[in-house]
């Protein structure tokens, strides 16, 4: 039976209004505490003030999360509002105040003498322990500082210096009975921290830092609740050992020279899921001996001779395993960067240490040089080929010959691959569809592909980071840290 057609009815265009920006923080409060007058707002303008009618714990709790200037600005709102800056945890973010230093100085000092604490963030520069000495030991002395939670010294937008130049005093260490966050950046850290403890810290950040490998255990081990740790072109050691019973996430860029060859060694982490080398190390040697919980690695690198990965009791030397790993077989996340067409053969090396990989992400080299032929180097070997892998990322793909080999093989033999992305990078391909047309021919065995439930995406981005995408310590509880936001999906 067939339907009958719907009579034509010409519909009227109604306008819609258009959407307000969104207010600052400060406004989005005031808003919220002006009376509606009845009736003008359906249900809800009933004139009662309703949030201000919560109680002061939670209402301080919104006004310590403002920004600085927004936080102090929420006394002119209303009588009802005057009291809680005063009662309501403390926070100083040096990035919500002028770039000034005189002011920033001035404005910090008032805030301390103004509020009576206790204290949840502190964010200053270094510049006033290097410049203002004084000042700088009467803010930390400042009883508004009292049961401080996060701590951020920086070297900020007021000073800069290439290398570290100032030790901290141990002032700065007061608080580390309630410090829970903590971001140390250019300066000096000597024997004083192997004495401190840090009964509830769960992040900690060191960039920049000059610090010798024993120091650094030490105060790891001071540590028996840290979760998060960064540790981002720090030198001063030859060795840095990582023991630690809580460590869930560590993410890492050691500094030096090539010839200053430097060790790190993870001895003993066996909550650890998430180990991420933040930028190639060309002078560093890896050992990982006990990491049974590790889900997510990367992003290693062939590009250096010398450089070695040890898991366990097995050596992977130019990312090339040389026996089976079992120590380490439940790593499911894996990114690795290749840089000629030798690397296939040691990439998959790698992935036979892996059989329950399910996500591989390939950051690819514009530079292949040589006259290389890869040939398959027996993929009926990688277990997760036949059982696991399902995605398959390449990252900076510009259509190389060796980059379409390597899609190709993940093409023939990945079984069970439900996503393969290729995304693109630079101006000259980021969303050129000519480009795409072009791929799509090199690549014609996407009909003869090992899974018929492969689906293949060419995406184009302008981000210039590299893997993993990873800038803050709290970027470690990215579930997944190299997985892109900012794709252009083009096809």
């Amino acid at each position: 039976m067939e339907m009958a057609a719907a009579p034509h009815v010409k519909k009227r265009r109604t306008s819609l209004p258009k959407r307000p920006h969104p207010p600052a923080p400060a406004a989005v409060v005031e808003s919220h505490c002006r009376k509606v007058p009845p009736g003008a707002a359906g249900r809800e303008g009933d004139g009662v003030d309703r949030i201000s009618g919560l109680p002061d714990a939670v209402l301080g709790e919104i006004v310590s999360l403002l920004p600085t200037k927004d936080g102090i600005r929420t006394q002119a709102l209303a009588s009802r509002w005057r009291h809680l800056w005063l009662s309501a945890p403390l926070n100083i973010d040096r990035s919500s105040l002028p770039v000034n230093a005189n002011a920033q100085l001035l404005i910090i000092s008032r805030i301390l003498a103004a509020h009576p604490g206790p204290a949840r963030r502190l964010s200053v520069s270094l510049y006033f322990l290097f410049y203002r000495h004084e000042t700088f030991e009467k803010w930390f002395g400042s009883a508004a500082l009292n049961n401080l939670q996060e701590l951020e010294l920086g070297h900020g937008e007021v000073w800069y210096f290439e290398n570290p130049v100032v030790s901290l005093p141990p002032s700065a260490f007061r608080f580390s009975a309630t410090l829970r966050v903590a971001t140390i950046t250019k300066c000096v850290l000597d024997a004083m921290v192997e004495t401190v403890q840090f009964p509830q810290l769960r992040q900690l950040e060191l960039v920049d830092v000059k610090i010798s490998g024993d120091s650094l255990h030490k105060m790891i081990a001071g540590c028996p609740v840290l979760e998060s740790l960064q540790l981002k072109k720090i030198y001063g050691f030859s060795t840095i050992r990582i023991s630690s019973h809580s460590l869930i996430c560590f993410s890492f860029h050691i500094s030096g020279y090539e010839n200053d060859s430097k060790k790190l060694i993870v001895e003993d982490a066996p909550l650890l899921e998430r180990l991420l080398q933040l930028e190639t190390c060309r002078f560093l040697h890896v050992s990982i001996i006990s990491a049974p919980k590790l889900e997510t690695l990367g992003c290693l690198t062939d590009r250096d001779l010398n450089s070695e990965l040890v898991l366990g009791t097995t050596v992977i030397q130019k990312l090339c395993a040389v026996s089976f790993m079992t120590g380490i077989c439940c790593v499911k996340v894996l990114a690795v960067n290749v840089n000629s067409p030798k690397s296939m053969d040691a990439l998959l090396d790698l992935m036979r240490c892996f059989p329950c990989l399910e996500k591989l992400y390939i950051q690819m080299s514009s530079v292949f040089g040589g006259k290389y032929v890869w040939r398959c180097n027996q993929p009926n070997q990688v277990k997760c080929l036949d059982s696991s892998l399902t995605t398959v990322v390449f990252k900076d793909y510009r259509g190389l010959k060796p980059h379409v080999k390597f899609a190709t093989f993940f093409i023939l033999n990945a079984k069970r691959l439900e996503v393969m992305r290729f995304e693109a990078r630079g101006l000259k391909f980021y969303n050129n569809k000519k480009f795409i047309a072009e791929q799509r021919k090199l690549h014609q065995l996407f009909e003869k592909r090992a899974s018929r439930a492969g689906q293949f995406y060419f995406t184009g981005s302008r981000c210039e980071r590299d893997l993993p995408h990873i800038k803050h310590v709290n970027d470690l509880s990215k579930t997944n840290p190299f997985e892109c936001t900012c794709l252009a999906w083009l096809s």
